[in-house]
């Protein structure tokens, strides 16, 4: 061919597919990046199945998985058919194509381009809103199981006479049911009249008829059963009326039926259900008549009647026949609701006895007394001297104590002894050098039990410590006290392999350890080391050589997790607790059962109930589930977590339960009988926080008994704010053992105050026996103060304190230099007709860095004291010497005979000395750094001046030792409680 004039030609490109090496590897990559991510979604699964398999409740783990399987399943299978068979039947009535409008032209082209792909659309379309409404239908598994595994209450709602377990358990289901049924309708209607729509059943614009006859036909049929779905609705309301809430005079949560409720919307409700029904029919009716006239008046009319019948009328029932004479119209509902909130929340049998406020006798020595044997006032306040605990006993950086400690009772010598205890955790920010060895592999159990009388301090304000040390010894007798589950270990270890672990250091050493219990997830495996790697996101896990034969990994390791994850189906209480029991150490765990389907009874929110000045500083001890609105609630289940093992075990509480028994009837062989705990475990038992806290909120508004003083308001109580700190959150129950008027003798009880609604005096001291095992445990003790008469609050006492001029000077002088001065829990006591108030006063002086007990504050019938111990400030407030209790002697610490000698210069020497150590000890007792400074330079001088006359005299002139608990001329280390103490 002739040269074209095109200019020089170069080498051509020749573009081709890519090599099959390159499509090889790519292919390659693509199936490896499909298998990672599927491993990755088999990871998660694998780990958790492995996990529940470890503690023994895999068939929590099987029963939840296969209900939300079958769930989703059957569910999302429902609403695919829904949809796809009417966008199926859309399709097969669609009309014969004839002239085509302007319109049906512009959608030709979208039937052009749908037509090869119809099917694979339909599937598409069904399988979206099949997966959606699946995803759905499987978060109603708790519905599911409490409606197929439901029980009887027992018990009868007094306005339609049903059984309680209908409102709890069945309600809640029929309720999804009838979502489900709308959702499905909707999405049917909306798919049916696209449908109609793209292939000409409906038209817009066309001239003539807007709708095949076909068209009309298929779409009044879905809204038939839209409307008929209406009116299950509306029959269903009438029930639902039982449980609704609403603002109602003293209470934000009134729950049931009110007058209006009773006499209008129920009747109202019936009414739309039958307009709903004939409503209904005329739409299915359009299958005949052909004609959208008739259904379209009647669901007019049931709109207007909704508005006018459901919603009008009872705003002039409530106007004109309600409000004129509120009081009479609602006495009945009110009643209703008083019982069924009572019996929901466990308060009905709850005594409220009327109580003085002052004293009812004058004889000082019975009243001083009767203050000894009214109560075990705790002075060690769990919730101030942990930083005590953690500077006397921490031992190590890497251990650590919990910032509340808690109250429990152990029994020594037969007699019960409130204790204060904590344990001796891991704290991974104290460790030498993080990295993931250390971290994971070498640091992995705290180490023993530390607990101390609640009911005295040593000589230097110090608690007294029953088990301490490291190892731990002491009153508690042997047991296993490494520590690999509690509060503050939030970070997964491995143990029992190649690595070994650091056990705990003495003067010998540091000790290692390799763990040998049966606790955690066996990692021997490399499938298993393969799936937490990814799980974990932590590759080493998967090639470190730290991890062989023997390897568990740990994780879940707080009390909370693991018994919120065996038991998904239980709330779980704020504070944890440790106790020894069996020579082991266990957390116990209260947890409890809720409904929101009581009907008549008052919903509370348990996070708003049960927050307190503790739970604002310290979100451990918040209970699980926050916002969960609850109308019934029991502490039916009391668990245990092994400290060691991790073991969980589930007991059964409360043997009445009804929602209890429902789950375990859903959950077989998970909650071992109550008659399986151990005696040593139910002394250790105790009334839960949370649940009284949440009872004692219900109480200030029902604790009356008639439905007039509850409507007046008159009677309604508030929890009074805690008067020993600035967080504004209400004060926190106290565990202490005292004995109420009715009672013989002390019992272990959790107590609180009440205060008038909007007033600072006291209107009502309430008590519950908190001892588990006894005929009381649970009773609820109400002393209800007169109204006619002022007695103070806790706030107002605290005022008092804090006014007293001789009190305010004292408390300036304990804050001089850089002291800090803390109030510990402000105890109220019943004594005698009035009440008695204790506060601990602690002092963080000079270079301390943990507060010590100083000062006690006792307050009663008007008297104030402010001494530096309990019995001091009860013989003063009472005007009376009583039996006194001496605190014990430091640990470690003698009191020998004033020292004398033969040599008068040498005793001379020694007595002032003895002055001088006594002076040093009194300015440190009145938190006065420089005269223990100066006394201190006086001790040496003196002891320097007897060291010279010893020697000069040739050792001829008899003993001379150091003052009492002095140091030597040595060296020695000042007393605890010095400045120069840490």
């Amino acid at each position: 061919m002739p040269d074209r004039g095109g200019g020089p030609t170069g080498p051509r490109i020749r573009v081709g597919r890519p090599s099959r090496r390159v499509r090889t590897l790519l292919m390659t990559l693509g199936v490896l990046a499909v298998l990672g991510m599927a491993f990755t979604m088999f990871a998660g699964f694998w780990t958790d199945w492995l996990w529940y398999r470890s503690v023994n409740y895999s068939s929590v783990f099987t029963t939840t998985l296969w209900t939300k399987i079958g769930l989703f399943f059957v569910f999302g299978l429902l609403m695919a058919l829904a949809v796809g068979f009417n966008i199926w039947l859309a399709h097969r009535l669609r009309p014969p194509l004839s002239a085509m409008s302007m319109e049906q032209q512009s959608l030709d082209r979208y039937r052009m381009g749908i037509a090869p792909y119809k099917k694979w659309l339909l599937f598409g379309i069904t399988a979206l809103v099949g997966l959606i409404a699946g995803a759905s239908a499987s978060s109603q598994w708790r519905t599911w199981l409490m409606w197929v595994n439901g029980v009887s209450f027992g018990e009868k709602d007094p306005q339609f006479h049903l059984d309680v377990s209908f409102f709890a358990f069945d309600l809640p289901w029929y309720r999804f049911l009838l979502g489900f049924g709308f959702a499905a309708a909707i999405l049917s209607v909306i798919a049916a009249a696209l449908t109609h729509y793209l292939y000409g059943g409906l038209r817009i614009t066309s001239p003539g008829a807007r709708a095949t006859a076909a068209a009309t036909g298929h779409l009044s049929v879905l809204l038939g059963i839209f409307v008929a779905l209406k009116a299950v609705a509306y029959w269903l309301d009438r029930y639902g009326l039982a449980v609704k809430s609403s603002d109602f005079k003293a209470t934000d949560n009134w729950t049931g039926l009110r007058y209006v409720d009773a006499n209008a919307y129920l009747p109202a409700k019936t009414i739309l259900f039958c307009i709903a029904v004939i409503c209904a029919l005329l739409f299915f009716a359009t299958l005949w008549r052909r004609t959208w006239q008739l259904p379209v008046i009647g669901f007019g009319l049931m709109v207007l009647s909704a508005i006018l019948i459901g919603g009008l009328y009872p705003a002039i029932v409530q106007k004109f026949q309600v409000q004129p004479n509120e009081q009479a119209k609602e006495a009945p509902y009110v009643e209703k609701n008083l019982k069924a909130t009572r019996d929901a929340y466990g308060i009905d049998d709850s005594k409220v006895s009327e109580y003085s406020g002052k004293p009812s006798t004058t004889d000082k020595t019975k009243l001083r007394d009767d203050a000894a044997d009214a109560a075990s006032i705790r002075i060690m306040d769990p919730n101030i001297v942990s930083p005590t605990f953690q500077q006397l006993q921490q031992m190590r950086n890497y251990y650590a104590f919990p910032t509340n400690l808690d109250v429990d009772r152990y029994s020594k010598d037969g007699q019960d002894q409130d204790t204060v205890i904590g344990l001796r955790e891991l704290n991974l920010n104290g460790i030498p050098k993080n990295n993931w060895i250390n971290d994971h592999f070498r640091y992995t159990h705290g180490y023993g039990v530390v607990a101390a009388k609640g009911t005295t301090a040593d000589t230097e304000g110090r608690p007294v410590f029953t088990e301490s040390d490291l190892p731990s010894k002491g009153d508690l007798g042997t047991y296993q006290q490494r520590i690999y589950y509690g509060e503050k270990t939030t970070t997964y270890s491995i143990v029992g392999g190649p690595q070994k672990e650091i056990d705990y250091s003495d003067d010998s050493g540091e000790k290692t350890y390799s763990y040998n219990g049966d606790g955690g997830v066996n990692l021997s495996n490399p499938i298993n080391r393969a799936a937490y790697a990814a799980a974990f996101s932590e590759p080493q896990i998967l090639y470190s050589g730290a991890i062989g034969d023997g390897s568990r990994i740990l994780y879940n390791r707080t009390p909370k997790q693991r018994v919120e994850a065996v038991a998904p189906w239980l709330t779980i209480d704020g504070d944890a607790y440790p106790a020894v029991v069996g020579g082991k150490i266990q957390w116990i765990v209260d947890a409890y059962t809720t409904t929101n389907g009581y009907p008549y009874s008052s919903r509370t929110t348990l996070g708003d109930t049960t927050a307190d000045s503790l739970t604002a500083t310290n979100n451990a001890r918040a209970v699980v589930a926050q916002q969960n609105q609850v109308n019934y609630i029991r502490n039916s289940v009391k668990a245990t977590v092994d400290a060691y093992t991790g073991e969980v075990k589930l007991y059964q509480w409360d043997t009445k339960d009804p929602v209890l028994k429902t789950w375990m009837k859903a959950f077989p062989g998970t909650v071992e009988p109550r008659s399986d705990i151990s005696e040593s475990l139910m002394a250790h038992l105790r009334y839960p926080q949370d649940l009284f806290k949440v009872q004692r909120e219900l109480l200030t508004r029902y604790h009356v008994a008639d439905a007039d003083t509850f409507l007046s308001g008159s009677e309604v109580w508030q929890v009074p704010d805690d008067p020993t700190n600035k967080s504004g959150n209400a004060v926190p129950p106290y565990y202490l053992s005292m004995k109420m008027p009715d009672q013989a003798a002390q019992a272990f009880s959790l107590t609180t105050t009440f205060t008038p609604n909007g007033r600072d005096n006291l209107s009502a001291f309430m008590s519950i026996d908190a001892e588990a095992g006894t005929p009381d445990y649970g009773k609820i003790r109400i002393l209800k103060l007169p109204t006619s008469t002022t007695v103070d609050g806790p706030k107002q006492v605290q005022s008092q304190f804090n006014s007293e001029q001789d009190i305010a000077e004292s408390i300036r002088l304990l804050r001089g230099g850089d002291s800090e001065v803390e109030y510990g829990n402000l105890l109220t006591v019943p004594l005698d007709g009035g009440l008695l108030y204790v506060e601990p006063v602690y002092v963080r002086g000079g270079g301390l860095k943990y507060p010590l007990l100083r000062k006690v504050l006792v307050s009663y019938g008007g008297n104030t004291a402010f001494e530096d111990t309990l019995d001091e400030a009860l013989n003063k407030v009472f005007g009376a010497e009583g039996p006194t209790t001496e605190p014990p002697p430091d640990e470690g610490e003698t009191t020998p005979p004033p020292p004398t000698s033969t040599n008068p210069t040498v005793q001379e020497a020694l007595n002032d000395a003895q002055k001088a150590f006594e002076a040093g000890q009194q300015a440190l007792k009145d938190n006065n750094w420089t005269a223990y400074g100066e006394a201190q330079k006086d001790l040496e001088e003196a002891l320097r001046r007897a060291e010279d006359a010893q020697n000069q005299a040739g050792g001829t002139g008899g003993s001379s030792p150091s003052p009492s608990g002095s140091p030597s001329p040595g060296g020695s280390p000042s007393p605890a409680g010095s400045p120069d103490s840490s």
